[in-house]
Formats: structure tokens, C-alpha cells, sequence
């Protein structure tokens, strides 16, 4: 039934929407290096058209896989998408069955074209919680890139900030126990979170119109730029990423120091 859903809204998908290839704006910052986006709204765009939830996720992935080409053709190096927090786990378990076998039937067919296009994969998060399918598939699938030179896309799977703060600390613990460590910096501290040698992203997108971070990247964004966007996350296009990107730029990142 899973598979039938997601597949039954592919013609939809197709005949609806065509996603024009814009050029990008004239920019004169150097490019991003890395963006994170919390995909929003994927549950209201199935609701909208009547559609059921596994549908919105469908479409989800297919704007994930757009976006991820736009961000790889403006030189980003890291792309981080928020897929499942920890949070979710509290939902209905016939959605989070849902989820994750859409998960596992992207994670089982889109490796080769990952691999194919030069994508790196990468996840961060409590793995030891997600099915253990799930697990053996994350692992195949970034052992099967790890060389790629490509974008690096980052998959936030039973991942909050919280949660990784916390699961950094009791990592810090063990070591203070062994007498590895006696003391800890920022910098230090930062090698005991899952985003060990990623860098800090420099932008965050959220669709759908909602105005929080909810529990995504705390420490990783203290001076990342927010942008927010009313579009639901399907329906989210090249244009709205330039759009974002452009707004970025326009911005005087200061870190602290003095208005310009």
C-alpha cells in the first residue's frame, strides 16, 4: 500500500508542476559553503490536495533532490536537511512506518544516482534508535560515497540539537573518567558533536511560513542567517533557493563587531 501511494502521485507530480532552470543572480560574495533547511510543510500540501500524508513526503523528497542539484550548481559544499527529530518519535507510528519505509525505498534506489552525480551522503542523529533496515542502509550508502568530491548532503535523522548537545556531554564524561581529557573549549567540545569537521552553515531556510529553528543545529548556528519562506517545502523551487540565497548575501554579517 506504501509503495502504491508514493508511486500514485508521481503523474501528479510530473503534470502539475514544471520547475524552470533560472541563472543564477549576480552575486559578488564568494559562495556558501553550507546551508541547512528544515523542510516544512509536506503533511499541509497532501492535506490541500486531498492527498494522503505519505503523498506530501513523496513530494518532499522530490523537492530535496531539486534543491540539492540547485545548491550544488551554486558551489555549495553542504547541504543539511532536517528528514526526522527526535521529537517525531512521539507521532503516530503508522506515520513514522510511513516515513521510514519511503526512506528505505529512496535509500535502496537513489544510491546509485548519488553515487552516479558525485553526491556525497552523510547522517547525523541517534542512529542507534532508527530501524535497524535503516541503519544497515545508511551505513551502505555513505561507505558507498564517502570519496565522492562532490556536494555533501546531510541527512538530520533522529536528530535535535538538544539531543546532540546532551549525547556530547556524556561522550566528554566517559572521557574525563578515562583521564583522556581534564578540560574543554569551544573548539574541543565541537569534536564531540555529529557535525565534526562540517562547517558551521551560514544559512537556514524554513518553508512553510512558520518563524522557529525548532531544536535544529543549536550550536552549529549561533551566527547562522535565518530565512523564512511561506511556501510549503513541496512546492519550494530554484527560484525560491536563489531568492534565499540572494537575501543572504544582501546581509551585513557582522559576528560581534562594529556596524558598518
Amino acid at each position: 500500500m506504501l509503495l502504491n501511494a508514493v508511486l500514485s502521485v508521481n503523474n501528479l507530480l510530473l503534470n502539475t508542476y514544471s520547475y524552470p532552470v533560472l541563472s543564477a543572480p549576480t552575486l559578488t560574495k564568494k559562495p556558501i559553503r553550507h546551508i541547512a533547511v528544515i523542510m516544512d510543510g509536506n503533511g499541509r500540501w497532501a492535506k490541500k490536495k486531498n492527498l494522503p500524508i505519505i503523498a506530501g513526503h513523496k513530494a518532499g523528497a522530490e523537492a530535496a533532490r531539486r534543491i540539492t542539484e540547485a545548491a550544488a550548481k551554486h558551489g555549495v559544499e553542504f547541504l543539511t536537511l532536517y528528514t526526522f527529530s527526535t521529537e517525531n518519535w512521539n507521532r503516530d507510528e503508522r506515520w513514522i512506518s510511513d516515513l521510514f519505509g519511503l526512506l528505505a525505498w529512496y535509500l535502496e534506489n537513489e544510491i546509485k544516482s548519488l553515487h552516479k552525480n558525485n553526491i556525497r551522503l552523510k547522517t547525523i542523529g541517534d542512529h542507534q534508535r532508527l530501524p535497524l533496515k535503516i541503519q544497515k542502509l545508511i551505513v551502505k550508502a555513505e561507505e558507498k560515497t564517502k570519496d565522492n568530491t562532490g556536494i555533501t548532503v546531510v541527512l538530520a535523522l533522529s536528530y535535535t540539537g538538544r539531543d546532540e548537545i546532551v549525547r556530547a556531554i556524556n561522550k566528554i564524561i566517559k572521557d574525563v573518567q578515562k583521564g583522556e581529557i581534564d578540560s574543554i573549549d569551544d573548539k574541543s567540545f565541537e569534536r564531540y558533536l555529529d557535525t565534526y569537521n562540517i562547517p558551521d552553515p551560514e544559512l537556514q531556510i524554513r518553508t512553510s511560513g512558520e518563524k522557529r529553528i525548532s531544536n535544529y543545529l543549536l550550536w552549529q548556528t549561533a551566527y547562522t542567517e535565518l530565512v523564512f519562506d511561506d511556501v510549503l517545502w513541496p512546492d519550494f523551487t530554484e527560484e525560491h533557493f536563489e531568492k534565499a540565497i540572494y537575501e543572504f548575501k544582501n546581509r551585513d554579517r557582522r559576528f560581534g563587531g562594529d556596524v558598518a
